[in-house]
């Protein structure tokens, strides 16, 4: 993979450097010193992935991100030394298009292979997702909506971009919204429960980690908060579970959008949002074809047209729509 390093720091980029020998396929492409002179390097050789950090000079790495996506668009991973610090630019640069974030990896002392590992599974996760990749056929189960159990569920899924989009969505959405939300949005366990903390400060909604058996309610949006898928269950509780182990978005929204397809008793409507790959198309084609209202996102609305865009290939979408028009449809839906 062509790699490009945007970094100020010396250290840090002997350290991404050493990192990414261990994986001789990787080749490092250029460096850039700040984020203006990284857009300016991209438009000139737009490599495969970016490693980018977030505070620089003369324009930072959220900045960089937002011009990038914008004109040479290409996957962005965030490096931070500092994450709780960051948090909020973090999130930003996601909301711009960066695909995930990782620490920047230690230089000295310990293993350095060990030091590297987290990076270089992020990278081969990028390069699954940006990839050629088949669709997954949808696990065989039997539906058994009842009519007992009426309660709203609004299914979310998101990645690139995701963020920003999720924001902006739940901010459209009022504080007595009647139907439960549950989010998948594509990003490290580790900066999981800063997500939520984020978008409930953001949003005005209280955001949470969803927790193992507890069952979705109106009145709290809960996120996915491990790198396990989280499905439904057939008793209507939520759990982590590490099947399927060769599904390589984790949590994947396809693994939770087929269980609310196959396992929700109540009324349902699933939302696939920007994103990079297909992950969520097929899961949003098999809740239609439950009977539950599907919407995607429109390409003019999104950060990064992959996800919406699989999804509207295989006709999994009843409705694509512009994001600042999802909320309000929801309001619509459960207005009941």
């Amino acid at each position: 993979m062509k790699i490009a390093i945007v970094n100020d720091m010396p250290m840090a980029i002997e350290a991404l450097r050493r990192a990414l020998a261990f994986e001789p396929a990787h080749q490092v492409v250029w460096v850039a010193s700040d984020g203006a002179e990284a857009v300016r390097r991209c438009a000139e050789l737009t490599p495969d992935l970016i490693l980018m950090d977030l505070i620089m000079p003369v324009m930072d790495g959220v900045e960089a991100t937002r011009q990038i996506m914008a004109s040479t668009p290409c996957a962005i991973v965030v490096v931070t030394v500092d994450r709780e610090q960051n948090v909020h630019r973090v999130f930003e640069a996601m909301g711009h298009g960066a695909l995930d974030v990782v620490d920047t990896p230690a230089i000295g002392g310990g293993n350095p292979r060990e030091a590297a590992a987290p990076l270089l599974r992020k990278i081969l996760n990028i390069g699954w997702l940006i990839g050629q990749r088949g669709t997954r056929e949808p696990a065989v189960a039997t539906p058994i909506r009842a009519t007992a159990q009426r309660q709203g569920l609004v299914a979310i899924g998101s990645s690139a971009g995701g963020p920003a989009a999720l924001e902006l969505l739940l901010k459209g959405l009022p504080v007595n919204f009647p139907a439960a939300i549950v989010l998948v949005q594509h990003v490290d366990q580790i900066f999981a429960a800063g997500m939520a903390e984020w978008l409930s400060s953001a949003c005005g909604l209280p955001v949470r980690l969803a927790r193992q058996g507890e069952p979705p309610r109106s009145g709290t949006v809960l996120l996915a908060g491990t790198n396990h898928h989280i499905r439904l269950l057939k008793n209507g509780t939520l759990a982590y579970t590490a099947e399927p182990v060769n599904e390589i978005y984790r949590p994947s929204i396809d693994v939770f959008f087929e269980s609310v397809a196959h396992y929700w008793n109540g009324d349902a409507v699933g939302v696939l949002l920007t994103g990079m790959g297909r992950d969520g198309a097929q899961g949003l084609k098999t809740m239609r074809q439950q009977g539950y209202l599907t919407i995607a996102q429109d390409q003019q609305s999104c950060a990064v047209y992959g996800m919406p865009k699989a999804a509207a290939d295989i006709d999994a979408a009843v409705e694509v729509r512009a994001l600042d028009t999802i909320a309000p449809r929801l309001r619509e839906v459960f207005a009941q």
